[in-house]
């Protein structure tokens, strides 16, 4: 074959990734194309800084092109159009690209493959979501017998992992448009785009010796530290792979010095396998997306107050913990995950609004924003999906931010007007004497919201919310 395009999607990498190397391998000339597709880029649910974030690392992707003589190529439009008109200006043999596996993801390249040679190489996760079923063909749907069958695959070793290839032969004179400006300098945001960062970070991760994959049980879920691998956006857009986050997980298993770094290093290695259950759940029901999974929790009576959603997406609904989450979000397109489980906990189960509602807002902002795990973990959360929390299970925002805020360090970070409460009252600030809040200077009420509701009252609505399905 003379000329083929590696089609690049969710994968902007060049180590490890299979279907740049097999267009190399079955072709002498390659375009590396990056199409900005209106649907998805329009999109009512997609978030500036996500497009910002995804720029950016399109131009740190075309840099690193140009050091191999290669160099991106990008084009607007139609992927089916845009494709099927290159293939034929350019006398393309074969398009390659990696399997994508949302709803939108599979109808688009069902008509690409209507009109142009396109081969699927690779996929999101570790596996395709084909691979890990039931004897009988069907489906898992709860995690434990997931992860279990999903493990006697095997996972690899950094050994098997693709190199980055010496050089890319992509032929002159092709057309590029411009990408368009993102918002705000790389430098500017939390998250530095690009397949470099993505490798020094997973890196920094696993061979921390303090911390980093072996402290990962223990502080994963404290949201005043750095406990988490901070990989998922990296992941979202495939700057690193799933494989190489797995070797690395399975290279730290094999050199853990004891069970609690095995143990540690096990849990993090679940959580990519939950990714992964996630990618399988949306590939084999993709009507998650719109309804609830479980028939039974359709037709909940949500109360869905305009004004309770509008305090809860500004981060003043007067509980700190789920006030600074949200202002975490809206400020960098990232929250922790415990913060994630707490604010969702608390629109679905004390404001009693529709679990979609909080998934599109997250889409909107999140720079990790993933249509299988945010649709996945709310439903985990409102307890109407697969393998879902009970219904019952109803986070306790102030105990929450006790238990893994303990000081108010994440609080303090993100809601400045709790500054200077002291610690006994920084989950309950509400709860301090007129004359010490006059001290403090935080005025509940004034400077600060008071509990826009009573939690263990909205509990019980709840439940019996619940308990009518």
């Amino acid at each position: 074959m003379d000329r083929a395009i590696w089609w690049i999607r969710r994968d902007l990498r060049l180590a490890d990734n299979q279907a740049l190397t097999e267009a190399i391998r079955q072709a002498k000339e390659v375009i590396p194309l990056f199409i900005l597709d209106p649907k998805l880029i329009n999109s009512r649910n997609n978030s500036e800084k996500r497009l910002s974030f995804l720029y950016h690392g399109l131009k740190e992707l075309d840099a690193d092109l140009r050091k191999l003589g290669s160099r991106l190529i990008v084009r607007r439009g139609n992927p089916a159009k845009t494709l099927a008109q290159l293939s034929a200006e350019y006398l393309i043999g074969q398009i390659f690209a990696e399997a994508d596996f949302s709803p939108y993801a599979r109808k688009r390249d069902t008509r690409v493959a209507a009109l142009v040679r396109l081969e699927l190489v690779g996929s999101l996760g570790l596996r395709h979501p084909e691979t890990v079923i039931k004897d009988d063909g069907a489906a898992y749907i709860v995690f434990t017998p997931y992860m279990r069958a999903w493990k006697k695959h095997g996972i690899p070793g950094r050994r098997e992992l693709l190199p980055i290839p010496e050089r890319i032969n992509t032929p002159d004179g092709i057309d590029s448009e411009q990408l368009p400006e993102p918002m705000g300098a790389s430098g500017e945001m939390q998250f530095q785009p690009g397949e470099r960062e993505a490798n020094l970070r997973l890196e920094r991760f696993v061979e921390s010796k303090r911390g980093g994959i072996f402290g990962y049980g223990d502080l994963r879920n404290r949201m005043d530290s750095d406990g988490t691998s901070g990989l998922s956006p990296y992941l979202r857009f495939g700057m690193i792979s799933a494989r190489q986050a797995f070797a690395a997980a399975n290279e730290a298993i094999q050199l853990a010095t004891g069970p609690e770094d095995d143990s540690s290093a096990q849990t993090w290695l679940n959580e990519l396998v939950w990714r992964e259950f996630y990618i399988s759940i949306l590939y084999h029901f993709p009507e998650v997306g719109k309804q609830s999974f479980r028939p039974e929790m359709r037709e909940l009576q949500w109360a869905n107050n305009p004004d309770d959603f509008n305090a809860w997406e500004s981060g003043a609904t007067g509980y700190p913990t789920v006030d600074a989450g949200m202002r975490q979000l809206n400020a960098t397109g990232w929250m922790h995950n415990r913060a994630r489980m707490i604010t969702a906990s608390f629109l679905v189960k004390d404001l009693l609004v529709d679990w979609r509602l909080g998934e599109a807002y997250f889409m909107r902002q999140l720079v990790d924003g993933d249509p299988a795990a945010n649709n996945g973990g709310w439903q985990w959360t409102a307890g109407t999906g697969t393998d879902a929390a009970p219904y019952f299970r109803i986070f306790n925002p102030i105990l929450q931010g006790q238990k893994f805020d303990p000081d108010g360090t994440f609080i303090r970070r993100w809601v400045p007007e709790l500054q200077t409460v002291p610690r006994e009252y920084i989950h309950q600030p509400w709860l301090m004497p007129p004359s010490l809040q006059a001290k403090v200077g935080c005025i509940i009420g004034k400077t600060y919201p008071g509990p826009i509701v009573d939690h263990n009252q909205q509990r019980h609505l709840a439940l019996m919310m619940y308990g009518r399905q």
